[in-house]
Formats: C-alpha cells, sequence, structure tokens
C-alpha cells in the first residue's frame, strides 16, 4: 500500500467519487452567522480532492481555489466542477500552496487536515489568509453505533492494519489547540447519512486508503465478512453509515507559531 499521503488515493479516485459523503448544507449557515462568510468570499481549499467540499461553497457563491497535490484526485475535481467558473483548481499542497500572500478569506480542509504537516501548514495558511480570515477543517466522522457499524470497524480493525494509524479520529482538541492556539478555536457538530446496497457497502470500503488493495487475500476475506454481515443487518437492501459531521473554526491563526504538545 502506498505511505505517502500525497499518492495513496490514486488507485481509489472512482470509488471515492462515488461512495464519499458530502457535507450538510448548514455549514454554509453557521460559516455565514459566525464568520462572515459571503458569496464574494474566497476560499482555499486545500487537500481538496474530487470537489466535494468545493461544491458547497461554490453553490453558495463563492471563489473557490481547489488546492490538490494528488494528480487523478485534482483531475477529478476538474472534471466534477467543469462548468463552475469560480473554481480554479491548483496543484499545490498544503505546506506550499502557490497562492498569493493574503488574498483568501477563509481557508478550509474536508477530511484532509490529519495527513497536513500542521507546523508548515500553519505558517501558509497564516501567509495566504486576509486578516483576520479564518481557517475551517472538516471531518465526517463514522459513527461506531449499531451491529452494522460496530462489526464494520471490527472488520477494519482485523483486516487493515493501517486504520489505526490514518485513522482522523486522533485529531482531538489537543490537536486543536496546539494548530489554533488554546482555545483559539470552536467546534460545532452535524448528522450525516448514506444508504447503501451491497454494492455501495463494498465500495464506500474501496474508497478509504487504509482499506486492502482488490486482488489481496486480505481484500478476499474483509469482502466475503462484509458480505455476510451485510446479509444479516439490511432492510429493504439497504444499511446506514452514520456521521457526526465535525467543523472546528478558528480566527486567523494570528501572528503566533505552532505550539507543540508539553511545550
Amino acid at each position: 500500500m502506498e505511505l505517502n499521503p500525497t499518492g495513496r488515493f490514486s488507485s481509489r479516485v472512482e470509488d471515492y467519487i462515488r461512495y464519499r459523503p458530502s457535507y450538510p448544507g448548514d455549514i454554509i449557515s453557521l460559516l455565514e452567522r459566525e464568520c462572515g462568510l459571503r458569496p464574494a468570499s474566497r476560499i482555499a481549499d486545500i487537500g481538496s480532492g474530487t470537489g466535494l467540499l468545493a461544491q458547497l461553497f461554490l453553490r453558495f457563491g463563492c471563489e473557490v481555489f481547489g488546492v490538490e497535490p494528488n494528480p487523478d484526485m485534482r483531475q477529478a475535481g476538474e472534471r466534477l466542477l467543469a462548468g463552475e467558473p469560480r473554481f480554479h483548481s491548483v496543484e499545490g499542497r498544503a505546506e506550499h500552496t502557490g497562492l498569493p500572500e493574503r488574498s483568501m478569506d477563509f481557508v478550509t480542509a474536508g477530511q484532509a487536515f490529519h495527513w497536513f504537516d500542521a507546523p508548515a501548514a500553519r505558517a501558509e495558511f497564516q501567509r495566504i489568509l486576509k486578516p483576520p480570515g479564518w481557517v475551517v477543517l472538516l471531518w465526517n466522522e463514522r459513527l461506531v453505533a449499531g451491529r452494522f457499524l460496530e462489526e464494520y470497524e471490527g472488520l477494519l480493525a482485523r483486516y487493515a492494519p493501517e486504520y489505526a494509524q490514518v485513522d482522523h479520529r486522533r485529531m482531538d482538541a489537543g490537536v486543536m489547540d496546539q494548530f489554533f492556539g488554546s482555545g483559539q478555536w470552536s467546534l460545532a457538530t452535524f448528522p450525516n447519512e448514506q444508504k447503501f446496497n451491497l454494492e455501495g457497502v463494498m465500495g464506500r470500503l474501496d474508497s478509504s486508503s487504509y482499506a486492502p488493495a482488490a486482488g489481496t487475500e486480505a481484500h478476499a476475506r474483509i469482502s466475503e465478512a462484509l458480505a455476510k454481515l451485510f446479509a444479516e443487518c439490511q432492510q429493504d437492501g439497504l444499511v446506514a453509515f452514520r456521521y457526526e459531521t465535525k467543523v472546528y473554526v478558528g480566527p486567523g491563526l494570528g501572528t503566533g507559531s505552532y505550539q507543540p504538545a508539553n511545550t
């Protein structure tokens, strides 16, 4: 499996497009109310991938600069958003976006911040934000509640050895304090859900970078176990993947630097 975070999704692009959850529209209302988001706002969407988060801001009327280092993911985003004149695809990464200094009103990262070099990304976000500016970090956190989701979690632990290393649940209050500054951020949560047939469940698994690669023995075993679990848990041919969408918001990052733990 590809360990480089820039390249590891290349073989997952099509499944990512079809089976990853989008983001609740209520996020726009939150940012309007709390951060002054307007249709005229300029957004740097870092790790923009296939364009799921960018879509949300484009529909609101914002100009979005999608910064993505992986060429396959970036091209997928370009295809999805080809009809959006306010979307600009940028080859870059969190630590070096290539965007002009003090040019952005918001920096966003959906399902991506846990891949960043946080100190270098913080410095880059400070550089490209217009004061006061806002940083918005989002994750769709899959819930582990109910038989299907509890046992799905167990299958990942058993057959996907990288899962514990890359699970974004490691992004907790301590990590946010280090990045934004102690107490300089807020958290809002929203419910989110997908319902899948068996094909969708398999695609949702294969969209994850830590899932065993197709054609391997581990993939065959987890697929067999997942099909059995689906058959036992489905209702009307569907199961639900439930999420809590977490939105971490902080203003501007000030003029300080990244504060590592225990300093």
